[in-house]
Order: structure tokens, then sequence, then C-alpha cells
């Protein structure tokens, strides 16, 4: 059952956060999954909301992987663009 949320709630994320970046029209389901996942754990690394892994969805641990993710994305601009959107 973990995995399934981690999927849900990752492409939910990766999702919310391809909007607030606007490349949500460049991303498909499997990429918004992999953006919420490495976003959650990039999130979890800055912030220090890990209660996601032991499947306990709190407002924290959830702001914290998308801010996570939209992290990600920004990198993601820069790298591929050289600037931010």
């Amino acid at each position: 059952m973990g995995l399934l949320m981690w999927l849900v709630v990752g492409g939910i994320i990766g999702w919310l956060a391809s909007i607030v970046m606007r490349t949500d029209g460049q991303q498909g389901l499997f990429l918004n999954i992999i953006v919420g996942i490495v976003g959650a754990f990039i999130g979890g690394l800055i912030f220090g909301h890990g209660e996601m892994n032991d499947n306990v969805f709190s407002a924290p641990a959830l702001i914290a992987a998308f801010l996570g993710a939209v992290i990600l994305l920004a990198i993601v601009n820069l790298i591929r663009r050289g600037r931010l959107r």
C-alpha cells in the first residue's frame, strides 16, 4: 500500500508543481510522478519533514514535498533553458 500512496501523492504533487512552474504541457503522468517523488525527497532533506516515509501524510510533509518539487523543476528549467520561468 505504501508504494501505491507514493505514486498517487507523488503524481498529484508533481502535477501541482508543474502547473506552478508552467511546465505542465511538457510533462506526462510518468514525469509528474517522478517529479513529485524526487521533490518529496528534496523537500524532506531541506525542510526536515520525513513523515511521508512512514505513510503519515501531514500538512507540513506535503508542503515540503511540494516545495521540493518546485525547487526541482526550477533547477531543471535553469539547466534546460538557462533561466527561470
